[in-house]
């Protein structure tokens, strides 16, 4: 008879069939597990029977199949060895034949079953040792008896545990060690568990890793147990108090030996790991939902935890990752997840390492850009185990609707797109680069292949940080994607010192960008270079004009230091308040800006400041200060004779409401002119 269980999946069940050859017992079995007695009358197969989750020791429903070789066909038993997990094969213990003619061809694990251990007084074992060490599928053998009951509760335990807790992929009985897949698997687990990175699990990290995979700590006793029996074993097992990764894998191998797989398998699965040994796609994808025109950022706990992985591996706390820290990293990676590029896509020190900056930067521009890449990489480095958190989407903000930013006037979003097309050879490259701080020189070390067509950093708007991405777009006029033209703030970028550079920026904003919403910017690149005439019907300021666009802002990465970055900052400006009417970002003298800003200057407004705090001042040094006279002398006296004001005249009462109103006045009636002249704006 053959018994099948089932794999520890989601809405998965147990489902057992019975083979053997007849006269063994096999239906005997499956009916006094079910009634807890012998039954008198034994029929040729027994009906499917259902055993109820809470009455299973693994808590598993079951379903045990029985099979007769006189009532059904040799297809219906490979249908039914289709459908097993685990398969229990029977023999009679006093029927050496029935031994003989055990076949054991399967896929699943296996039990051998020596039943009718009633009507003998020796053991089988020495005949079916043999037969265990020749198939690595079989988990285990029990003799048992269906008349006494023997042995038959813990027949089903070892079933629904050869298939929860399988052998197999953990362990080689040959070689009396773990398999490489579960080493590679367990080592991963090491490495997330060593929160400080030294190689070693001390105290605190061996009560953590406890805590999170059986919800208990270990007493300090039973910590230094441990600890005894792989010094007792191991001379470099236990190191500084503390257990090594040879000493990790050491204890796991001991629990397969003393057949306590569970406790293997508990730890696997708690790091995501499936019966193949392999990260399942629940663990590595959870769902999240992303709506339409919403963008995804990390909050402030993957920030955090993404900190410490950092100070995990930034061993010398030079506050940037060498290659061999980055390498050491991705460990816990089944591949290299970031190539060369990604250090043209980020900030980098003049080694060419990663900094913490452009570290953040990088994970910043995967969540905004594929976040469920960005969720495989936290489910690499352990996110949801180590925060205790129900998956990575925990670490993902989905912000809110553009379009409701927009009615709003105000975004929460810390992460902004800036498109960056233009001509070929017009600096759009080079205008990517001097954001990360490259001028022209450090430009030129750049090997072609490692070229990256983004790059990210941090700007600050108005006291906040915020990130801004810049993607180069193809120059590919008829094929502009959807993801080419959805953006934040768009910059159209022309040589200067090519007279058919600004066609393409033009064409482009008449086509794609004249009647949307999106904020653009004209970039003269190269303004190092001599300026020469566009082969365009209006120059590139006339065309702004017309468009009601800023004036083209002259750029150029042509310097000895870094690039200036205020021109980042205005487009990280236009990109949270595409609404607002920002301020023009010359010094024409021609603009409202410029002219308003001119008024501003005039002396007679630096006479009227000049006078004011010379009563601010006066009035702090008095404590007993009236406004009686205050208002006419602003106007009519001079800034010193109002400290020779008569003591007198100071006491009046309505001072302070005179000063006050004085200031309202004065300070609306400089609004309303400020905002009457930017009203053409």
């Amino acid at each position: 008879s053959g018994f099948t269980g089932w794999w520890p999946l989601v809405s998965a069940q147990l489902r057992s069939v019975a083979l053997g050859c007849t006269k063994v017992g096999k239906t005997s079995l499956i009916m006094s597990l079910v009634s807890e007695e012998f039954p008198d009358e034994v029929p040729l197969r027994a009906e499917e029977i259902t055993i109820p989750a809470d009455v299973t020791p693994e808590r598993v429903p079951t379903h045990i199949v029985d099979y007769s070789e006189a009532e059904q066909s040799d297809e219906q038993l490979y249908q039914e060895i289709s459908k097993a997990n685990v398969i229990c094969i029977v023999y009679s213990v006093n029927n050496k034949k029935s031994i003989e003619k055990v076949s054991l061809v399967s896929v699943v694990p296996l039990i051998l079953v020596g039943n009718k251990s009633d009507l003998v007084e020796h053991s089988s074992m020495e005949t079916i040792l043999p037969i265990m060490n020749q198939y690595q599928d079989i988990e285990t053998c029990v003799e048992c008896s269906a008349k006494n009951l023997k042995n038959i509760s813990e027949l089903f335990y070892y079933a629904q545990k050869a298939v929860l807790h399988p052998t197999g992929p953990l362990y080689c009985p040959e070689e009396k060690e773990l398999k490489p897949s579960c080493i590679k698997a367990l080592t991963r687990i090491f490495k997330i568990s060593d929160l400080d990175n030294d190689g070693i699990l001390n105290d605190s990290e061996l009560n953590f890793f406890q805590r999170t995979c059986f919800n208990t700590p270990l007493a300090p006793q039973a910590l230094e147990d441990v600890k005894n029996v792989v010094r007792r074993n191991m001379m470099d097992g236990v190191k500084d108090n503390g257990l090594t990764l040879k000493g990790f894998l050491f204890l796991h191998t001991l629990f397969i030996q003393r057949g306590r797989h569970e406790t293997t398998w508990t730890v696997l699965r708690r790091f995501g790991y499936d019966d193949d040994l392999e990260l399942t796609q629940e663990y590595l994808f959870p769902m999240i939902k992303i709506p339409p025109d919403c963008t995804t950022e990390l909050n402030h706990n993957a920030y955090l935890f993404l900190q410490s992985v950092f100070d995990k591996h930034d061993k010398d706390r030079d506050c940037a990752l060498s290659p061999e820290e980055v390498k050491d990293l991705f460990k816990v990676f089944p591949y290299m997840p970031w190539g060369p590029d990604v250090n043209n896509t980020v900030c980098t020190n003049e080694q060419g390492w990663l900094t913490y900056q452009g570290y953040l930067s990088q994970w910043t521009l995967t969540t905004y850009l594929d976040v469920q890449r960005s969720l495989e990489y936290l489910g690499y480095l352990g996110y949801s185990i180590i925060y205790e958190q129900e998956s990575q989407a925990a670490a993902i903000t989905v912000t809110r609707n553009k379009r409701i930013d927009l009615q709003k006037k105000q975004t929460q979003r810390s992460v902004f797109r800036c498109n960056v097309l233009g001509a070929r050879g017009s600096g759009k490259s080079g205008f990517l680069q001097a954001f990360l701080g490259r001028n022209l020189q450090r430009q030129r070390r750049i090997r072609e292949e490692h070229k990256s067509f983004y790059a990210i950093s941090t700007t600050y708007v108005y006291g906040q940080e915020k990130y801004l991405l810049l993607h180069e777009v193809m120059p590919d006029f008829d094929f502009l994607t959807e993801t080419d033209l959805s953006c934040d703030v768009v910059c159209l970028v022309y040589d200067i010192n090519n007279p058919r550079s600004f066609e393409y920026c033009a064409k482009v904003y008449k086509q794609y960008f004249i009647d949307s919403k999106t904020p653009c910017v004209v970039i003269a690149a190269k303004s190092d270079l001599h300026e020469v005439r566009q082969h365009y019907s209006l120059s590139p300021h006339d065309f702004c004009r017309k468009h009601k666009l800023h004036p083209p802002q002259p750029f150029t990465c042509s310097t000895n230091e870094a690039p200036s970055k205020d021109i980042y900052t205005r487009l990280t400006t236009m990109a949270m308040y595409p609404h607002a009417r920002l301020r023009c970002m010359c010094a024409c003298n021609r603009c409202t800006y410029c002219l308003c800003q001119n008024l501003l200057k005039l002396e007679l407004l630096r006479s009227i400041k000049a006078q004011l705090r010379t009563v601010a001042s006066c009035l702090l040094s008095e404590e007993d200060f009236s406004l009686t006279h205050l208002l006419p002398a602003v106007c009519v006296f001079p800034a010193s004779s109002l400290r020779h004001m008569a003591q007198a005249d100071l006491k009046n009462s309505t001072f302070w409401l005179r000063a006050s109103v004085g200031a309202t006045v004065f300070a609306v009636l400089g609004f309303a002119m400020y905002r009457a002249l930017l009203k053409q704006r």
